[in-house]
């Protein structure tokens, strides 16, 4: 029976991964992530590193603050650019801007500036990494195909920031026993390079609703009233937020957990560091069970309760191995807890403002991080580390308890068609439309998935159905010679629903294919009552007219 779980067990993680693996901008996008990751928490450990050599345990708790306040006023701000310029520009601009910011800091650290201006900039660097997570958040559900596909996406994501959590200190420790504090900044920057390099082969989709100016104020204050009046989105956020400052408190229990309760080194606070992130690296088999299930709020209370229950046994049996064992639990827990509420909020969420949401959490992020670092310290001294450990522990349930029923219902009110929605704003023929009716397009698309040579469309025949490639080719084909092969992203059927005409080319698919129909009274209605959509519309069928002799596609 046991055999029989592990392998079950093994073989979703090797479906989720392949999933990722097997298509080129998914595997790459995942690869770049992975290098901001190492990059972040490599520099982070040298930088403390560095404080605590000039300044102690006060420098260092001070340059954190430095470094975090900043990249929490400028993480909303900076969410903007994934909402109003297509994000996979933004993502390869933002890990070039860290590139650079780090390599700058290097060559500081090399060139032994002043400490000072090391921290400035240094600030640089923590203020360009807010750019990754929002833009990723608003950009992968346009390069997922379904929404399994989406799930997998931000269960590998998970991971490999699980991962990145016991890989980047070990590896700058290493670069530091070879090298400097400066040799560690030198090699993430080039690290962050190789990352822009990967993904700058896709630019993902344009903004939703067309490329009208709006002001950043607007377009955060579009942010804030999503919170305001979308109750769902507005309890994800909180109880993500809840985690930050838990794990800000975390961090600076480690060392007090370490040395005053266990009575060991100081090298067993980066022990117990590994320990939780070893926890959140094994939960990979329970969070590749998420990919697939419609509700996932059953996982997240899961998750929380692992993390409480964790942290309530260790505050009361405080010793070196149940410090290890549970602190891996609650890390498992906490990861669980993550995704599952990641991906609820990405389904809840306006895709037209979703990298703003994500990015209001990127600075709510980095002032919980600073909040928890602040708390520990007052609940350490009125109750001592195992007062602490209870508060970090009842932090998420509180979180829980705040929303209430609200987060029990998310499920329900989780079916945003998220994938559907990103596939259909790829097309320029819909780019325009505004959120809300392109929302309403997602929803009446219904999948279709065909084998090799099936014909979707017959030339000569009447046409009642509009087409949108999600997966696999189409040739496309007129008087029996080849015009035309589309992919994903491009439409076609266009022609007979706007002129009334019969089909003027056959589409046939090579391979096994994935598309989503459109019926025809729902385009029309969509395209014509918009006339900027109308006008695109019109150019496009014209331009493959017969009469033409177009072999573009839609794209």
């Amino acid at each position: 029976m046991i055999h029989a779980r592990a392998r079950r067990a093994g073989a979703q993680v090797l479906t989720v991964l392949g999933i990722v693996v097997r298509r080129a901008p998914l595997r790459r996008i995942e690869l770049a992530f992975a290098g901001f990751n190492l990059a972040e928490w490599g520099v982070w450990v040298a930088l403390l590193v560095y404080a605590y050599g000039n300044g102690g345990t006060t420098e260092a708790a001070v340059v954190a603050v430095v470094q975090l306040v900043p990249a929490a006023v400028f993480a909303p701000l900076a969410s903007v650019m994934g909402d109003r310029h297509r994000p996979g520009r933004v993502l390869f601009w933002g890990y070039v801007a860290q590139a650079f910011w780090l390599g700058v800091t290097g060559a500081a650290l090399l060139a032994e500036a002043r400490p000072l201006i090391v921290y400035g900039l240094a600030v640089g660097a923590s203020m360009a990494i807010t750019i990754t997570r929002p833009t990723m958040a608003a950009f992968v559900p346009s390069l997922a195909r379904s929404p399994d596909e989406l799930t997998a996406l931000n269960v590998v994501t998970s991971w490999t920031e699980s991962v990145s959590v016991l890989v980047a200190p070990a590896l700058a420790g290493v670069l530091l026993a070879i090298g400097s504090t400066g040799t560690v900044f030198a090699v993430m920057a080039f690290v962050v390079a190789a990352s822009a390099l990967l993904v700058r082969p896709y630019p993902g989709p344009p903004p939703a609703g067309g490329h009208e100016p709006v002001s950043t104020g607007a377009s955060l204050g579009a942010a804030f009233a999503v919170l305001r009046e979308e109750r769902y989105a507005r309890v994800l956020v909180i109880a993500l937020s809840a985690d930050f400052v838990a794990m800000g408190a975390l961090d600076v229990l480690y060392p007090e957990l370490a040395i005053g309760v266990l009575e060991r080194s100081e090298s067993w606070a980066g022990y117990l560091n590994a320990a939780f992130g070893a926890g959140a690296t094994l939960a990979v088999v329970v969070t590749a069970g998420l990919v697939g299930k419609p509700r996932l709020v059953p996982s997240l209370l899961g998750g929380l309760a692992l993390y409480f229950v964790a942290f309530a046994v260790l505050a009361a049996a405080p010793t070196t191995g149940t410090a290890l064992i549970l602190l891996a639990a609650a890390g498992a827990g906490r990861v669980i807890f993550d995704v599952a509420t990641r991906t609820l909020l990405q389904r809840v969420a306006p895709t037209d403002v979703l990298a703003r949401v994500f990015g209001l959490l990127e600075g709510l992020a980095m002032a919980g991080l600073a909040i928890g670092s602040l708390l520990i310290a007052g609940l350490v001294a009125l109750g001592g580390a195992s007062f602490g450990l209870i508060g970090i522990g009842l932090l998420l349930p509180l979180a829980a308890l705040v929303a209430g029923r609200t987060l029990l219902d998310v499920d329900r009110h989780a079916d945003v068609p998220v994938v559907e929605i990103n596939l259909l704003r790829s097309l320029p023929l819909f780019a325009l439309l505004p959120a809300a009716q392109v929302e309403g397009l997602a929803r009446s698309l219904q999948p279709l998935a065909v084998t090799d040579g099936t014909e979707l469309i017959v030339q000569g025949e009447l046409g009642d159905r509009f087409y949108v490639v999600a997966d696999g080719e189409i040739e496309v084909t007129r008087d029996g010679s080849r015009v035309a092969t589309l992919e994903r992203g491009d439409g076609f059927g266009e022609i007979a629903l706007l002129h009334d005409v019969p089909r003027t080319a056959t589409c046939r698919a090579v391979g096994p294919a994935r598309v989503y129909v459109l019926a025809q009274t729902d385009f029309l209605t969509a395209v014509t009552g918009h006339p900027q959509a109308h006008e695109e519309a019109s150019r496009l069928a014209t331009g493959r007219s017969p009469e033409a002799g177009a072999t573009s596609t839609v794209r």
